[in-house]
């Protein structure tokens, strides 16, 4: 099988995945530290704005390639057993086209603002 197959089978997977944990999240016995650990992980899979820009060199790849699949085996791992196989057989009978969300994109926007304040503060501070 060549690399581009195997990405593209990567790639379904993971938006299977990401549906399977959305389902999860509805599903009513879903403890409350996955459904926190859920919402994060959908905001950030589902925003148009990435916590590292994709303009950075590596780093902006390295989010896409590292912490999405690290926030979905988490919130896979959080989610009792039961729940997230109900919530794979669901997202196989029905899948969804889950869409952009500028809600969270808001959110690293003042995750950025936030630590560019910081860093100003700071370079003050220490000049005085």
């Amino acid at each position: 099988m060549k690399i581009l197959e195997k990405l593209k089978i990567k790639v379904k997977d993971l938006k299977n995945e990401i549906t399977a944990i959305y389902y999860a999240y509805q599903h009513p016995k879903t403890p409350v530290l996955p459904k926190i650990i859920i919402l994060f992980t959908l905001g950030y899979a589902l925003s148009p704005i990435d916590l590292i820009p994709d303009f950075i060199p590596v780093l902006g790849v390295v989010d896409d390639l590292l912490i999405l699949p690290v926030l979905i085996a988490l919130s896979i791992k959080l989610i009792p057993y039961e729940i997230m196989e109900e919530s794979r057989k669901r997202a196989e009978i029905q899948p969804l086209q889950l869409k952009k969300n500028w809600v969270f994109a808001i959110g690293f926007i003042l995750i950025w603002i936030a630590l560019l304040m910081s860093i100003i503060l700071y370079y003050q501070y220490m000049k005085n």
